[in-house]
C-alpha cells in the first residue's frame, strides 16, 4: 500500500463518500415517496415507479439491502481515512482523520444527501430503483440471512418484525389528505369530497322535511280543494294520505295526473290508482346507507318513521345530493329564503331551519348534537316557550326571538357582529329593508 500514490487514495475517498451519499439519499427518497402518486405513476408504466413499487413491497428487505451497502462503504471510508491520516501525520494523523471524517460523513454522506432526497424524493428514488433491483437479486442470499437474523432478534424481545403493508386511510385521515389538496384541485371539488366524507356522520333526521311541513293530498278533503292544491303544487312527487299523514296511501307523480286532468277524467279513484306504495325509512339511518337504499329500491322519496311507525318527516334523494353539491334545486318553493340579512348585518332566520344548515351557511358553530332545528335549540336552552323580544346567548352567539306562533319560535335573529368570523352569505343574501 505504501506504493499507492496519495492522489489515488484521495480519488478513492471521494468516490466512497459519493457512494455513501447515494445509499443515504436513496433510503430517504424511497421512504419519502408518496405511495398514492407512486401507484398512479406505476399504473402509467413509469419505469422507475414500477421498480420502486416492487422494492417497497418488502420494505424490511429493502432497508437491509441499503444498510448493508451503506455500512460496508462507511467501513471502507473509515479504514481509508485512517490510513491516509497515518501516511500524512503518523500516529497523530489517526486522531485528526477521525475528527475530519466525522464532519465529512455528516455533511456529505448524511445530512446533505438526505435533505436533498427529502425535498426531491422522486428525482432520487426512481434512478436508485434501477440500481437496487439488480443489486437485490445479486445480494439476495446475504440480505435474506441478515433479515432472518434481525427478525429472530426482534422475536427474542417479543416484537413483531412484520411490515404493516397497509396504505389504506380511514375517513379522518382521508379528510386531512383532501384538505391538503388546496391549490391542486378546485375548492368546489374539495368541498364536495369533504361533504361525501361527512355523509356517514349525518342521518336522515338531520335533513328531513319535518312532519308538520309535509305538503300532500288528503283524500278526505273536498275534491275542489284538492284540484286547487294540485294546480299550485311545485313538487313532482306528492304524498297521498287519508285524514292525516300517518294514514299514508303512498306517493303519486304529478306528470301522471296531468293527462287525466286534461281529459277531465281525474277523480279520487283514479288518483288512488296512480299512487305507488309509500317507502319508509327508520329514523337514524345514515345518509350513506340511505343513498344506497334509494338506488337499490329505485326510489327517490321516503318517509322517516320512529320506532312506533309514526311518520316523522320526509326525505328525497335530492336532499341527500344537496348535502354533497350544495343547493341546486329549481323548485319554485325553494325560492323562499330561510335567511334574511338585515341592514345591521344580523340574520333573520326561520325557526324551522336546521341547525346544520345554519352552521354551514353562516359559518358558525351552534350545537348540532341535540335539537335539529333553531326552534328546538332555543326551546331546549330556555326550557320554556319564550315570548317575542327574549334574548339569549348560545355558544356565545347572540340570539333574539322575533316572533312566536303556535307555541314555537317562528323567527329569530342571530347577530354575528359581536363574534369572530364573517358570514359567507354577505354577498349572496338580499338586504331586508
Amino acid at each position: 500500500m505504501n506504493q499507492i500514490p496519495l492522489y489515488w487514495l484521495y480519488i478513492a475517498f471521494v468516490v466512497l463518500i459519493l457512494l455513501s451519499g447515494f445509499f443515504s439519499s436513496s433510503e430517504t427518497g424511497l421512504m419519502s415517496l408518496n405511495r398514492y402518486r407512486l401507484k398512479h405513476l406505476a399504473a402509467k408504466k413509469h419505469g422507475g415507479a414500477i421498480r420502486a413499487v416492487d422494492l417497497l413491497q418488502r420494505p424490511d428487505k429493502l432497508i437491509t439491502l441499503i444498510l448493508l451497502g451503506n455500512n460496508f462503504i462507511n467501513i471502507l471510508i473509515t479504514q481509508l481515512a485512517t490510513y491516509i491520516g497515518y501516511r500524512l501525520y503518523g500516529e497523530a494523523g489517526i486522531a485528526i482523520a477521525a475528527g475530519v471524517l466525522t464532519l465529512v460523513l455528516l455533511l456529505f454522506a448524511e445530512v446533505t444527501p438526505k435533505t436533498l432526497a427529502a425535498t426531491n424524493p422522486e428525482k432520487i428514488a426512481f434512478p436508485a430503483a434501477y440500481v437496487y433491483r439488480p443489486l437485490s437479486k445479486l445480494l439476495f442470499p446475504l440480505v435474506a440471512v441478515i433479515d432472518w437474523l434481525a427478525k429472530l432478534i426482534l422475536k427474542l424481545f417479543l416484537l413483531s418484525g412484520k411490515s404493516p403493508g397497509n396504505d389504506a386511510l380511514n375517513s379522518a385521515e382521508l379528510r386531512v389528505a383532501v384538505n391538503e389538496t388546496s391549490g391542486l384541485i378546485p375548492d368546489s371539488h374539495r368541498d364536495m369530497l369533504l361533504s361525501i366524507l361527512d355523509l356517514e356522520k349525518v342521518t336522515v333526521d338531520d335533513i328531513m322535511v319535518p312532519r308538520s311541513e309535509i305538503v300532500g293530498i288528503d283524500l278526505e278533503d273536498d275534491w275542489h280543494d284538492t284540484l286547487k292544491l294540485i294546480t299550485n303544487l311545485s313538487y313532482t312527487r306528492i304524498p297521498i294520505f287519508s285524514g292525516n299523514i300517518d294514514n299514508l296511501v303512498g306517493t303519486a307523480l304529478l306528470r301522471k295526473m296531468l293527462p287525466l286532468l286534461l281529459k277531465d277524467e281525474f277523480d279520487s279513484e283514479s288518483l288512488v290508482g296512480l299512487t305507488r306504495d309509500g317507502y319508509f325509512i327508520p329514523e337514524g339511518t345514515a345518509l350513506t346507507t340511505q343513498l344506497i337504499n334509494f338506488r337499490k329500491n329505485k326510489r327517490r322519496i321516503g318517509f322517516v318513521v320512529d320506532e312506533y311507525g309514526d311518520i316523522q318527516g320526509l326525505v328525497t334523494i335530492e336532499d341527500i345530493l344537496e348535502e354533497i353539491v350544495g343547493e341546486f334545486t329549481t323548485d319554485p318553493s325553494a325560492l323562499h329564503q330561510d335567511f334574511f340579512q338585515d341592514a345591521d348585518g344580523s340574520f333573520l332566520i326561520d325557526g324551522s331551519t336546521h341547525i346544520r344548515e345554519i352552521n354551514r351557511n353562516l359559518d358558525i358553530q351552534l350545537p348540532s348534537e341535540g335539537p335539529r332545528t333553531l326552534n328546538g335549540l332555543i326551546l331546549e336552552h330556555m326550557e320554556f316557550i319564550p315570548e317575542a323580544g327574549t334574548s339569549m346567548k348560545i355558544n356565545d352567539y347572540p340570539i333574539e326571538i322575533m316572533q312566536v306562533k303556535n307555541n314555537r319560535v317562528k323567527t329569530a335573529r342571530i347577530s354575528l357582529a359581536l363574534v369572530a368570523g364573517k358570514s359567507n352569505l354577505q354577498s349572496e343574501l338580499p338586504l331586508n329593508g
